[in-house]
């Protein structure tokens, strides 16, 4: 295949909060410390094009990859910091039928809650949670704002994160919400998003930038990176568990 190269700079920064190593940041920028997880392996298995879009049928053959090469590469979790608008039950939808087929392999599947949880002019919105989201196989992500400090006590989930309950179905979702507001992450170098968001570039420069984020992209993988520890503490644990 072509080298894992990310031309769009949201995988690169998904995948810094799941298991990024933070020792390069030391004299750039006190930002990031690396990820949840830091020593978990990762496979890098691109399903959108270089503006960040694609076909739900190259994520339905991503997922179906995962599940066929599993015992080759270990894995044991699928990130899908990704979604579209819900617009069939769960039971017609492909994509969930993906998630349902990778849980039953044995994968846990984090998926991102989406980011329709208001209008443009601010109006909240109720049923706007993403497919494959909506699938009750999949743990749904939704964000929260830290407001910067580790205290949970001032938390709150974001105006713009998607909530429930689930279109069609009108299943609870979310099931966690987590932090995914200006998130601090890894730059891929020469990336759309910082060309075309200068702004969201914080710190360092090449192969060693910065980039800040927000949205359920981002919250979804520090769960995933949660669900790592979790299954290597004590790897008995079943992915039911």
């Amino acid at each position: 295949g072509e080298p894992a190269s990310d031309e769009y700079g949201h995988g690169t920064h998904v995948a810094g909060i799941i298991t990024g190593n933070g020792s390069a940041a030391g004299g750039v920028t006190s930002l990031y410390n690396g990820g949840i997880a830091p020593n978990a392996q990762l496979v890098s298995v691109r399903v959108l094009g270089d503006d960040g879009v694609g076909n739900t049928s190259d994520v339905i053959a991503g997922i179906d990859w995962v599940i066929a090469n599993k015992s080759k590469y270990h894995i044991r979790i699928i990130n899908l910091s990704l979604g579209h608008a819900v617009t069939e039950p769960v039971a017609y939808d492909p994509l969930c039928a993906a998630v349902q087929r990778a849980y039953n392999a044995g994968v846990t599947v984090v998926v991102a809650a989406g980011n329709a949880g208001k209008t443009s002019d601010g109006t909240p919105v109720l049923g706007g949670i993403a497919s494959p989201g909506n699938s009750p196989y999949a743990i749904t992500v939704g964000a929260t704002n830290t407001f910067g400090t580790t205290n949970r006590s001032d938390d709150q989930v974001t105006t713009y994160s998607s909530r429930g309950p689930t279109k069609w179905d009108n299943n609870a979702k979310p099931d966690l919400a987590a932090p995914g507001n200006k998130i601090i992450s890894l730059e891929a170098a020469g990336s759309y998003i910082p060309a075309q968001y200068p702004s969201a570039h914080v710190a360092g420069s090449g192969t060693n930038g910065y980039l800040e984020m927000s949205g359920t992209s981002m919250s979804a993988p520090m769960i995933t990176g949660a669900a790592a520890l979790l299954l290597q503490a004590p790897p008995s644990l079943s992915f039911a568990q």
